[in-house]
């Protein structure tokens, strides 16, 4: 036993406490987790309207080359030159001023004299677009030399959008300067880092690392030159602040006329409402957890897809930049009820923590059915055991009494006929033993697989009773045994088998005559009772050994002795009180224990009658 239970706690029980040891450390992460599988699901929102708001720049990008093919298709490039202000503001409205620009750094248009606007541009542009002084600005660009003669404007925006993922180099081509500066100096004196206007709440892995690199922006400033900036790319876009005012400006360079690179500055309120309506495209089944807003350069809400919306714009949960087209303007989304993950959080632990404490209640339920099963199946091996050896030695007893005497009679040894009607009385009586010891064994087979089945009908179980103790008196007074008995004046009618009741007495009969110890006393008692409800009792009281403390149900098990056989000398096999029980409550009846005050033992049998109408 202690060798089987060793081994069920090493493989069993030892292991799942260690797995839910691990689970319940588990639980400390399930928030970590939560808001981690959240902020990869909506920073994914965040990237695709992001790029969708790029790729809407890179459109517009090439609408605005196609118009200027479009004019120089139909025009020569130096008439085109002089009036594409108030052509291209004609042909396409997102256009608030329109520029050329030669190689040489002349302006050609717009003119300083002309409309606001322009007189305007001309004063804020004019020097920086001459390559007589550099600027801040940001921007990204597509080189023509990298392409064939052929390329389109849409081929072109393919590699201006894989740029506009990460702060770009400004190129160095026809840089006068080039041979004052290296590599490396340039870049340091163009490049400038800033630090983002959005701190979202959930940074990438990648943004928690060495010197909180989440906290800049992913797009860069460079000081440059106009000519310094465009190279020998074919188009591009430049993004400048003046007096904290966004201004956007797209420029081409037609491969028919090189020398003139025509631009335009465009209307920012039109980008903002064409914007609104990609922000306001969020997919609906985010739309009750989530909002998504537009942010500009100061963090200022420019078009949300949720009307009405306001929360701390500077902390959303999640914000993806759009790129140098539009610095510093962030693709940002905000949880609803910010509460809602704690929440789930919450209970996703709480039904862990509570799938877990069932799973340990079954493990420890579980164990303690498997070690109780397997004490008991133990326990009942060794009552097996303990029974063949009790058997053996009843079935060896009436035997050797049986052989004995039957062959001191065979042989003719004994003559006198009181000796013989002596052993022939003791032969009887030993076989009767041997029978009764016999049928028990096979009703207890019997019953144990279900085959055991009962005539019921009417009977009189006072007749019954009596009949069957009269018919035992004879064995009990040789053995000098005073039988009492109290029978009814009436009649007491059961539903029962007669040969399967009967049985029940002599077993309660033979166990009071086996615990006698010297004192050999039996009283049998009948009685009708109404309460609770209408039944008879058979009594069958002894004044022997007793049944020993703790041990009063137990004497009901299948090969329990409360005294063995070979260790006390008293005879029997365990199944007679087994089989007295089984059959009663089979009969809607049982068998039940008393100790008797001045010692020894009653059983009582107990029968339902009939109601009285």
């Amino acid at each position: 036993m202690r060798k089987v239970a060793l081994v069920f706690v090493v493989a069993v029980f030892v292991p799942s406490l260690v797995l839910a040891w691990l689970a319940v450390r588990s639980l400390r992460d399930q928030q970590f987790v939560l808001e981690r599988q959240q902020s990869l699901l909506y920073q994914g929102v965040a990237d695709s309207l992001a790029k969708q708001a790029e790729n809407y720049l890179a459109e517009r990008q090439h609408e605005f080359a196609q118009q200027v093919e479009t004019m120089l298709a139909n025009h020569k490039s130096q008439d085109i030159a002089r009036s594409f202000d108030d052509r291209l503001r004609t042909n396409w409205p997102l256009a608030e001023v329109g520029f050329v620009v030669n190689s040489t750094g002349d302006m050609l248009c717009p003119s300083p004299a002309g409309r606001p606007a322009a007189q305007e541009f001309c004063a804020d542009y004019s020097r920086f677009l001459g390559n007589r002084e550099s600027a801040q600005v940001y921007w990204n660009a597509n080189s023509f030399s990298k392409m064939n003669g052929n390329s389109s404007p849409a081929e072109n925006n393919s590699s201006q959008n894989s740029q506009a993922q990460s702060p770009q180099i400004p190129a160095l081509a026809n840089n006068d300067n080039r041979g004052e500066n290296t590599k490396n100096g340039y870049i340091s004196k163009l490049q400038q880092v800033q630090v983002r206007n959005v701190v979202p709440q959930q940074q990438s892995l990648a943004a928690q690392g060495d010197n909180n690199l989440g906290q800049y922006s992913k797009v860069a400033s460079s000081e440059a030159e106009f000519r310094q900036l465009i190279g020998d790319s074919s188009e591009g876009s430049v993004a400048r602040f003046l007096e904290n005012k966004l201004n956007v400006l797209l420029w081409y360079r037609s491969p028919g006329d090189s020398n003139l690179v025509f631009g335009a500055q465009i209307y920012l309120p039109r980008i903002k409402a064409d914007l609104k309506t990609i922000v306001q495209q969020l997919d609906p089944a985010l739309q009750e957890d989530v909002a998504a807003v537009l942010l500009d350069d100061a963090a200022k809400p420019v078009a949300l897809s949720r009307s009405g919306f306001q929360a701390d714009w500077k902390h959303p949960f999640v914000a993806t930049e759009v790129g140098e087209a539009l610095p510093h303007w962030e693709m940002a989304v905000y949880l609803l009820n910010p509460a809602k993950l704690t929440q789930s959080a919450h209970t996703l632990k709480v039904t862990f923590g509570l799938l877990i404490a069932l799973l340990l209640l079954a493990i420890g339920v579980g164990s303690w059915l498997i070690v109780t099963d397997l004490n008991r199946q133990l326990t009942l091996a060794r009552q097996k055991t303990d029974f063949v050896s009790n058997v053996s030695h009843e079935l060896k007893t009436p035997l050797t009494s049986i052989r004995m005497f039957s062959e001191l009679l065979a042989e003719g040894r004994v003559t006198e006929p009181d000796k013989q009607r002596s052993y022939l009385n003791i032969i009887t009586a030993e076989a009767a033993r041997l029978t009764r010891l016999i049928n028990n064994v096979l009703d207890f087979s019997r019953l144990d697989r279900g085959e055991k089945k009962y005539n019921m009908q009417p009977c009189d179980l006072s007749t019954l009773v009596r009949e069957t103790v009269e018919t035992y008196r004879p064995h009990l007074e040789a053995n000098a045994f005073q039988l009492v008995c109290e029978w009814p004046e009436s009649s007491i009618s059961v539903q029962g088998d007669r040969d399967a009741l009967a049985q029940i007495v002599v077993n309660l009969l033979s166990n009071a005559e086996k615990y006698s110890d010297g004192r050999k006393e039996i009283l049998v008692q009948i009685e009708s009772r109404n309460e609770p409800l209408p039944h008879a009792e058979v009594r069958i009281l002894d004044r022997g050994l007793g049944v020993p403390r703790g041990c009063e149900e137990k004497i009901f098990l299948q090969f329990y002795r409360a005294h063995d056989s070979l260790g006390s000398g008293i005879q029997g096999s365990g199944l007679g009180l087994t089989l007295a029980r089984q059959i009663a409550r089979a009969h809607g009846g049982d068998v039940v224990f008393h100790s008797r005050p001045d010692g020894g033992s009653c059983f009582t049998l107990r029968l339902p009658t009939p109601m009285k109408s």
